[in-house]
């Protein structure tokens, strides 16, 4: 995410740029969706090793594309800081730390749900095709979650967004504990869930740009998204631990919704 969405950042106008976010955000999710039935029958086909070369022979198509990229940055009224200088400045701002905590719960939630819930539907007595389907509807809606933050976060305060969608994180996960267990609420919380999936993408990094500008905004988003990847092994380290010591889940979507209380 980091040096794409900064490459993206860099080429387009404020006006755009969470715009343009928003659909390479949502560009990724849907390679992610589209992707995953195919690399399950190359490694069905081939065996994992050669399934493997294929997808590293597939991202090598991708290297003529990126020479076709200018990295021309957009007409800036703004004063743009040297790299020095945006660090001082980050690490000086309150925004920048609470955008890394935020991010930090995010990655959390995330890695969390995306390991540990086809577990947690199994061992509540739902058929193991229900997490798949469920972390399917999940990537699918993502698209339209993270294409949609990007096209309201040029129109709308982003840290707003920001706050409005760790709430409903929060209250997608307590709606999900609550109510009775089913197929059926398995796949809303699977929709509701993918539509704020990612969608904080490219609002926190759009709000990097707007406080600390475009130049090294590939630099800074590299570190929100290092809070992100440690939130991301925390979920998933510790809903494995949690679940060993008590056999159960709860602890760990309880702590889920504090932690999106505490991100909003």
């Amino acid at each position: 995410f980091s040096v794409i969405l900064g490459v993206v950042g860099r080429a387009l106008p404020a006006e755009k740029r969470s715009m343009g976010m928003g659909i390479a955000s949502a560009a990724g999710s849907f390679g992610q969706f589209a992707m995953l039935p195919g690399t399950l029958g190359l490694i069905s086909w081939l065996g994992w090793s050669s399934a493997l070369l294929v997808l590293g022979v597939m991202v090598a198509l991708i290297l003529p594309l990126v020479g076709m990229l200018k990295d021309t940055p957009s007409v800036s009224t703004g004063v743009e800081l040297t790299l020095g200088e945006a660090l001082r400045e980050a690490c000086s701002h309150s925004g920048f730390w609470l955008l890394a905590l935020g991010f930090f719960v995010c990655g959390f939630q995330v890695v969390f749900i995306g390991v540990h819930l086809p577990a947690y539907l199994v061992d509540q007595h739902l058929p193991a095709k229900v997490g798949t389907t469920v972390l399917a509807l999940i990537g699918l809606f993502n698209i339209f979650g993270t294409y949609t933050a990007g096209w309201l976060g040029g129109r709308m305060s982003k840290p707003r967004l920001l706050t409005a969608l760790y709430l409903l994180r929060a209250v997608v996960i307590v709606l999900f504990i609550s109510v009775p267990l089913s197929q059926t609420t398995a796949y809303l919380f699977g929709v509701a869930m993918g539509l704020l999936w990612l969608s904080t993408v490219p609002l926190t990094n759009g709000t990097v740009a707007t406080l600390f500008g475009v130049r090294n905004l590939s630099m800074l988003g590299g570190i929100v998204f290092l809070f992100h990847q440690l939130g991301a092994f925390l979920g998933g380290w510790l809903g494995g631990l949690v679940y060993d010591r008590t056999g159960s889940y709860d602890l760990i979507w309880q702590v889920s919704v504090l932690l999106s209380l505490l991100a909003a």
